[in-house]
């Protein structure tokens, strides 16, 4: 399947735009390691696990929005996009989402 933020295909025609796919992960963070984060901001620098919570929450996103796609039997989803948002203390969401369509 093809992934996209664009919104044409180079070479393809769209026959059918199927809708809107999206999913969504919401993670939290975990005490211990917040604590250990908490000290490294104080004193700057990069946090990796923070870094890799939303990776895996990017992933899972994408991975349900493919899903989708993919019971719709569509052949692309264009227009690509991630949005994040914390939806309460500790917690993330991230959300993927893209126009599902048929090629020619």
């Amino acid at each position: 399947m093809i992934v996209t933020t664009t919104d044409t295909v180079p070479g393809k025609e769209i026959h059918e735009i199927l809708g809107v796919v999206e999913g969504n992960a919401v993670k939290t963070r975990g005490r211990g390691k917040d604590r250990r984060a908490m000290g490294r901001s104080m004193k700057g620098g990069d946090m990796p696990y923070y870094a890799e919570l939303m990776e895996a929450s990017r992933q899972q996103a994408m991975a349900e929005m493919l899903q989708q796609a993919k019971e719709l039997r569509a052949d692309a989803v264009l227009c690509v996009r991630y949005q994040s948002a914390a939806v309460m203390g500790g917690a993330a969401e991230v959300l993927a989402y893209g126009t599902a369509v048929r090629l020619r």
